[in-house]
Parts: structure tokens; C-alpha cells; sequence
């Protein structure tokens, strides 16, 4: 009879012990964690010394200087962050054609951030200042619509390296390459349209100014690997 009076005791004062504790979970409830945000993401001080220097900077697709592509909507034109650069058949004729790597970086981002980037790679470069060639900075370049990705994230590539292929984002819109050129070490896919042009610079221009190179010294036209012999 008194082992079973000290189990019922036992029995209410675990009972009464998890209505407490229910009670004080719902009086003090703790923080819902903050949502993942991109924006914060950032490369740290030992990334950015594993940067490769980028001291030249080409065309991502194309020929010599460009050739056979055009820039169907240029940087801040109805809003844009970027180069819209096509093959000169327009439509889809450049579905499938070549990307390559504007300068020697390592990829930071290889990945779909959003149905409407399709695939997307980011590559990030240390480069000279112009007016202080002892200090560098990060610029990220930017290639979205992909239609394959040929690189790994942490991958360093050089300078001209095919890096994937232009495509659609999945059809919503006609063939073609987003490029941009960011500034700062914060690896965020982020938008591709704005009011201001947040820490986006012109591709056009940062080419013209970063190449590197005088007009008459061309890189070699692109060229298919040579299958192997059966």
C-alpha cells in the first residue's frame, strides 16, 4: 500500500512538473531563427587571399574582341545590372554556344539561385587598383541564363577556360548571356534589375579599361578539343 501511495506521488509531480514547463514555454518563447539572407554572405580575409590577380580581362563569348555577338541590353538600360550579350543570329541561334571566362578567378557560386537566373556562375578575381598597383581589390564577374555549367565551385580557372554554355533559364526567355562585373567581396546571386546600380559597374567599360593588352593582340579564336583516335 505505500509503494503505491509513492508511485501516485511520484506519477502527480511529474505531471504537474511538465504542466510548468509547458506553461513557461508558452510565457517565454524563444526567438524563430533569423531567415538565411544571401546578402550577408561574404568571402572572408583568407578567401580573398587565395584570389588569383587578375591583371586582364576579355569578352565572355564570341570571337576576337566579342566578335559575332552584340550587347542586346546594355548596363542600366530600362533598369538592368548587367550586359545582355547575344550571338548575332539573334532568337535562340546561340543556344549551346561557348562561355568563357573573362579573367583568371576561382568560382564562388556555381548553382540556380532562382527560375528566373536559370543557371548561374560567379567568379571572383583580386585586381590592381589603377591608381595603386600595390593594393587589389574584388570584383566578381557574372554569368546567369546558363544552359550548362562546366566548373565546381572553389574551381580556379584561367582567363578564356570554357566555363559553360548560353542557354534560357529554362525558356523564359530567348537565348542569350547575362554578364555583369560587381565590386566588393559579398557573394549574393541578388537581382538583375534595380533603380540604382548597387555595386554593379559597367561590363563594357571595366573590359575597355582591364584588358590588359593592346587592340592588335588577339586572343586565339576558339577551338573544339580534337576527338581521340578510336
Amino acid at each position: 500500500m505505500a509503494l503505491k501511495i509513492v508511485s501516485m506521488k511520484r506519477l502527480w509531480t511529474l505531471t504537474f512538473l511538465g504542466i510548468a514547463i509547458a506553461l513557461v514555454g508558452l510565457i517565454v518563447r524563444l526567438p524563430a531563427p533569423r531567415p538565411f539572407d544571401p546578402a550577408f554572405v561574404r568571402l572572408s580575409p583568407l578567401e580573398i587571399a587565395r584570389l588569383p590577380l587578375a591583371v586582364r580581362f576579355d569578352q565572355p563569348m564570341g570571337g576576337e574582341h566579342g566578335a559575332l555577338t552584340y550587347n542586346a541590353q546594355p548596363f542600366r538600360l530600362n533598369r538592368h545590372l548587367g550586359d545582355d550579350l547575344n550571338g548575332i543570329g539573334g532568337l535562340d541561334s546561340d543556344f549551346g554556344d561557348s562561355v568563357y571566362a573573362a579573367g583568371f578567378g576561382r568560382v564562388v557560386y556555381a548553382g540556380t539561385p532562382a527560375p528566373s537566373w536559370g543557371k548561374m556562375l560567379i567568379l571572383a578575381h583580386r585586381v590592381p587598383d589603377q591608381e595603386t598597383a600595390e593594393k587589389t581589390h574584388v570584383i566578381q564577374t557574372v554569368y546567369a541564363h546558363l544552359k550548362e555549367i562546366g566548373v565546381k565551385t572553389d574551381q580556379l580557372v584561367q582567363r578564356g577556360e570554357k566555363i559553360g554554355t548560353v542557354g534560357h533559364a529554362d525558356g523564359q526567355y530567348l537565348a542569350h548571356l547575362h554578364f555583369e562585373i560587381r565590386e566588393g567581396p559579398y557573394i549574393n546571386p541578388s537581382v538583375g534589375y534595380a533603380d540604382a546600380p548597387l555595386n554593379r559597374i559597367s561590363p563594357e567599360r571595366f573590359l575597355a579599361q582591364h584588358r590588359g593588352a593592346a587592340d592588335d593582340l588577339l586572343n586565339p579564336p576558339p577551338t573544339q578539343p580534337t576527338p581521340s583516335s578510336p
